[in-house]
């Protein structure tokens, strides 16, 4: 697991974009272990600190475009839904699955924002 995106300080040194590739990169990994059955703890850890880089470049990126920032916190309430109900979801293929490609799809997303910002 890389932790060295963890300290907020750090994080948030730089730029809205590599903030976003982190957070992109993160869903990556959670569809990825997902899809591979991969412990669900070590999943989890991924959720949440998707959850900090969300929390730690919103406020910014609200300065520059504030729909993309609204798309975010929708992201965010996604991936707190999915820790809400994870022990169900992981006893469920077909709720892993699912997961594994709403992640898939939501770092594309990610990416495309932070083409453009």
């Amino acid at each position: 697991m890389n932790t060295a995106y963890l300290d907020k300080e750090h994080f948030q040194q730089h730029d809205i974009s590599t903030r976003l590739t982190h957070l992109a990169a993160h869903l990556t990994q959670i569809q990825s272990l997902t899809s591979k059955l991969a412990p669900k703890d070590e999943i989890a850890s991924f959720m949440r600190q998707s959850l900090h880089f969300i929390e730690w470049t919103v406020p910014s990126l609200v300065e520059i475009d504030v729909e993309q920032a609204a798309e975010l916190v929708d992201l965010g309430r996604t991936i707190a839904r999915w820790q809400h109900s994870w022990n169900k979801v992981c006893a469920e293929t077909n709720s892993r699955n699912e997961i594994a490609d709403i992640a898939g799809k939501l770092s594309e997303r990610v990416r495309e924002i932070s083409a453009v910002v």
